[in-house]
């Protein structure tokens, strides 16, 4: 049974919710990534041609699309019931890939014929360990034009302890006062999407890939840890340009 687009639009509208409690400020976020898009793309003939790395059911894609609508954009992701949801919710937002970021042949996946101008994450590259992360990244510099840029919006802690504690409480403290936190939680969505007959084979497909690959168990990496990696890839400059509490965008210049 396929899954449908009233079915997809309910499920898609509740993640959006649910994330609200873990990303602060998370649509400023989104829109501090396509001003960078947009910034290093702006008088480029051509149509520019961005990757969507761990897309989920296309929360980035869809706004990218809405933004730069003159982008090629191809989104990725190795979770197949999220991937369905925005294949079906965001038909025309991107080409979407089903492979598994930092596999042997992961970037081949992707069907490329010309260098990228931008790759771009929320939230998803941190579930990578250190070597398969410094991995990806260095396929990543291989894969941009020069000039073009990884953009990550992702929960990336300062080194020292206490300052990781402060900021996490600063964000904490902001998703209070923006009523974040009255939205379920990421273990409730998934429970409550055990419950709908039209993502069953979805959810099963997941959970055999799942036993199948392990769990993610990988340490949280810091800022100054993800800057140290890109600048070890190939990429010339790297930095953060946008941060609330351990909330941050972080550019990397090929």
């Amino acid at each position: 049974m396929g899954l449908s687009l009233a079915t997809a639009e309910k499920w898609v509208e509740r993640w959006e919710l649910q994330q609200q409690r873990y990303a602060v400020d998370r649509e400023d976020r989104f829109t501090v990534i396509a001003d960078v898009i947009e910034h290093i793309t702006v008088g480029r003939t051509g149509r520019p041609t961005v990757v969507d790395l761990g897309c989920g059911p296309g929360s980035l894609a869809a706004r990218l699309a809405r933004r730069l609508p003159h982008a090629d954009i191809v989104a990725v992701d190795r979770d197949p019931l999220l991937l369905e949801l925005a294949r079906v919710h965001h038909a025309d937002a991107a080409r979407y890939v089903d492979t598994v970021i930092g596999e042997h042949g992961w970037t081949r996946a992707l069907a490329l014929d010309h260098p990228l101008d931008a790759a771009v994450s929320t939230t998803a590259l941190h579930y990578l360990d250190p070597g398969t992360l410094r991995r990806v990244y260095r396929e990543l510099a291989a894969l941009l034009r020069p000039g073009g840029v990884l953009v990550n919006g992702d929960h990336l802690p300062p080194d020292d302890a206490v300052l990781a504690e402060v900021a996490g409480c600063v964000g904490r403290r902001r998703a209070q006062r923006q009523r974040a936190l009255v939205h379920e939680d990421w273990a409730s969505w998934w429970t409550a999407a055990a419950g709908e007959p039209e993502l069953a084979e979805l959810l099963a497909e997941r959970g055999r890939r799942q036993s199948s690959t392990g769990t993610d168990s990988a340490a949280r990496l810091s800022l100054s840890d993800h800057v140290r990696l890109l600048r070890q890839s190939g990429f010339a400059q790297a930095g953060a340009v946008w941060q609330y509490g351990d909330s941050c965008v972080v550019v990397a210049v090929r």
